[in-house]
């Protein structure tokens, strides 16, 4: 009996991490990063590998690039906050940093990513009030705003659809909350004010 059960759980395994490689997941991210979207969906395609110079980083290099591995990430847009936005990503692929690394390609760091440079105020304005704001939401969120919100897959065994959900964690809640109260107070919701790195655009 425990060698039939040893023999059913190594299949079930075997076929999991098959379906990890096949990429028949789905997985949902949930993400707060600097700036504003244009569009309310886009895909990123791009390959990921090691940074050439830094190997601690990932980096992203061109489709069909000899450097990294295929990579696609899904976004649409859930919130806009003026400076920062709340996203969701779903993942074709499952790259090591690939949201993080796709975000900061495209000019959209996440919220306090000291790896890939979002522990810096990249959007907003140069008053004092402003960036003590910023620390105050670094504060509450010590860490990359990043959350794994779901993951979907087919049992191994049985092939039945199984779907994990988790909450946001109080303290990207509590960033997301500070974000929300700073857009409101400030007109981002009746009139959205579009920034480069240079100026404010209304």
């Amino acid at each position: 009996m425990e060698l039939w059960w040893l023999q059913k759980s190594e299949i079930a395994m075997t076929k999991l991490a098959q379906d990890f490689f096949d990429r028949n997941l789905d997985r949902i991210y949930i993400a707060l990063v600097w700036g504003d979207f244009k569009e309310e969906s886009g895909t990123v395609v791009g390959n990921i590998g090691r940074h050439l110079k830094d190997r601690k980083l990932m980096d992203v290099f061109p489709e069909g690039s000899e450097y990294g591995k295929h990579a696609v990430t899904h976004y649409r847009v859930l919130e806009r906050f003026g400076y920062v936005t709340l996203i969701e990503c779903k993942l074709e692929t499952g790259r090591t940093h690939q949201i993080r690394a796709h975000m900061q390609h495209i000019g959209h760091s996440l919220f306090n990513d000291d790896t890939y440079g979002g522990n810096r105020i990249l959007k907003g304005t140069t008053f004092a009030k402003y960036k003590q704001f910023v620390e105050n939401c670094f504060q509450l969120l010590p860490r990359h705003a990043l959350h794994a919100k779901s993951l979907g897959f087919n049992h191994p065994t049985t092939g039945k659809y199984i779907h994990f959900d988790s909450e946001l964690p109080a303290d990207m809640q509590a960033a997301i909350s500070k974000w929300k109260g700073y857009a409101t107070s400030n007109g981002f919701e009746e009139e959205y004010i579009q920034e480069d790195d240079s100026k404010i655009k209304k």
